[in-house]
């Protein structure tokens, strides 16, 4: 069963040039998920006094236009899956004018595990009652991920100490964290294109751990890998411009 929810966009929500940042839409995606899955009876509400919460592990996202301050967004969502420990949600992400006109501006898939809080491990809990009949069955049209390779010789690698605002309910780096400090390494200029961001994540970190954050660029993409102090992977990004995107 597909969900809606409206958003208005917020001056301290936009950047220098008066778009909507990536990783708060990324934000809006995660927020979306976490009140669609509580009003349905399988959120957080249901999860944590279980000892159990929701993770994400990966996002594929499409978008033809970012929106500015006072715009207003709907964004749908629906589960197409829950299999293999891994619950697969998808969204459609609709521009609102005044007189309720709607255009699709995005679209977006995400996978999502959940997390035993003590043991820190991913569990397979989709036999619980509470999944049942959570699932919409459509899958959402959009083109795989990008295949995420370790950065050898990175253009540049910035190091970053994890901080308390850094961190959430789930006693880590909250999700959107990730992308905001890879952003704060490398921007592109996403005036006039059209953007495709595909986003693994792989580790966990927590308060007062340090990490790398490595760029590679080019005219068209950005390739971002998160590293720890032994140089495993935390997380992999992708950010590509393109002239068009068809949905």
């Amino acid at each position: 069963m597909k969900h809606s929810y409206t958003f208005e966009i917020q001056p301290q929500e936009v950047d220098a040039n008066r778009q909507l940042r990536l990783y708060t839409l990324e934000n809006y995606l995660l927020n979306v998920a976490g009140k669609d899955s509580d009003e349905n009876g399988y959120g957080l509400n249901q999860l944590l006094p279980l000892g159990y919460t929701w993770v994400i592990t990966r996002l594929n996202l499409e978008l033809i236009y970012l929106p500015t301050h006072n715009e207003t967004i709907r964004i749908e969502t629906w589960i197409e899956q829950n299999a293999h420990m891994l619950s697969v949600r998808d969204y459609r992400i609709y521009l609102v004018d005044t007189n309720l006109n709607e255009k699709l501006i995005g679209r977006a898939k995400s996978i999502w595990a959940v997390l035993d809080m003590n043991k820190r491990e991913i569990v397979n809990a989709f036999h619980m009652p509470i999944f049942e009949h959570v699932v919409d069955g459509e899958i959402l049209d959009i083109s795989k991920s990008a295949r995420l390779t370790p950065i050898d010789n990175p253009d540049n690698e910035i190091p970053y100490t994890i901080q308390y605002s850094d961190c959430d309910y789930n006693q880590h780096c909250n999700s959107c964290k990730y992308l905001e400090h890879m952003l704060n390494a490398k921007c592109p200029k996403f005036e006039n294109f059209c953007i495709r961001l595909d986003i693994n994540y792989v580790k966990e970190v927590h308060i007062s751990d340090l990490i790398y954050t490595r760029v590679k660029s080019n005219l068209q993409e950005v390739q971002y890998q998160q590293v720890d102090e032994n140089g495993k992977t935390i997380c992999s990004a992708k950010i590509f411009l393109t002239d068009q995107l068809t949905f």
